[in-house]
């Protein structure tokens, strides 16, 4: 199993001087999930080299078992040092795709030509593509191979916009996540803010928030593995 994990470039929270970037917790739980499973990872940004960290989500309120070994964890910090540039990676090489959230994608990765790419290219070869929390919005500007909008029609979720008010970023972010999921046309659920919730519409899962990213990861294991053994 060969999956690609693509994390955001960007670090700027739009006008507030603060820093954004990638959820550590998004990251290092469904990145163990697919160690553990024997999977070969490869790590990618749109700029290559270290990808931002969210500040907030290294604070002590916000620390899991995964965030806690990833501290510990040399190894994969020094991955993540050099995260291969994504117009680099080669769509064939790869089984499934992995976007973990943090705010930094709803700026980037949703217009990245090289991200759309990945993706359209994995879904038209009948290969999975995940994303949790903020991350869904890489799949705003994706097309299926009819040249509609990927998430026209399908269950998905995503962070919703009681979370991001609850943040106090609503009027931060560039556009809420849920209300654009909707207006492409994807069916929308949601569960209570900060509740595990992840949606599988055939080869697409999305995770509501931080704490679905783990459950996504599981998911996307059991379906690689399905897709093998059909």
């Amino acid at each position: 199993m060969k999956i690609a994990m693509v994390l955001t470039s960007h670090s700027e929270l739009g006008n507030t001087g603060e820093k954004t970037g990638f959820w550590i917790e998004e990251f290092a739980a469904p990145y163990y999930v697919f160690k553990e499973a024997g999977a070969d990872i490869t790590l990618a940004s749109p700029k290559g080299g270290q990808p931002p960290i969210d500040p907030k989500s290294d604070a002590p309120e916000n620390q899991t078992e995964a965030t806690k070994r990833f501290k510990q964890d040399k190894e994969l910090q020094q991955l993540l040092v050099n995260t291969s540039k994504l117009s680099d990676v080669q769509a064939d090489q790869f089984d499934a795709v992995f976007y973990p959230g943090g705010h930094g994608p709803l700026w980037d990765l949703h217009s990245d030509k090289a991200s759309l790419n990945l993706i359209e290219t994995l879904w038209n070869s009948n290969k999975p593509v995940a994303a949790v929390c903020h991350a869904p919005a890489v799949l705003l500007n994706a097309k299926d191979a009819s040249g509609q909008a990927l998430v026209k029609d399908k269950n998905v979720t995503g962070f919703t916009n009681t979370e991001e008010e609850a943040v106090g970023l609503t009027q931060v972010v560039p556009y809420l996540l849920e209300d654009e999921l909707k207006n492409k046309g994807g069916k929308y659920s949601k569960k209570e803010d900060w509740a595990v919730h992840v949606v599988k519409d055939g080869l697409l899962i999305t995770g509501q928030n931080p704490a679905s990213s783990e459950e996504a990861a599981r998911q996307l294991i059991s379906l690689l593995k399905e897709n093998k053994q059909a």
